[in-house]
């Protein structure tokens, strides 16, 4: 099994997380980088629709396609 160093005070919040929640600090590892991943994606995003934005004919692209797929949702059929 893969080992990774962490800090002494990484690894007391750690221990305190597991008593306090009652699971293990692997689990609580393996959270706390989807948490992370989960958090850098959204970033990534944002950045990159930031990026679109400061081009005005891209962003324009990417408003009429928008546009396009709210033509979808009115095909009269009924949200279940």
């Amino acid at each position: 099994m893969p080992t990774a160093r962490i800090s002494l005070h990484a690894q007391s919040i750690l221990r305190d997380l597991a008593e306090k929640s009652g699971k293990t600090i692997q689990e609580i590892l393996d959270e706390a980088i989807e948490s992370y991943r989960r958090y850098k994606f959204l970033v990534d995003c944002n950045s990159a629709f930031a990026r679109l934005k400061e081009n005005p004919k891209a962003w324009e692209e990417e408003k009429e396609e928008r546009r396009l797929f709210e033509n979808t949702l009115k095909d009269g059929l009924k949200d279940e």
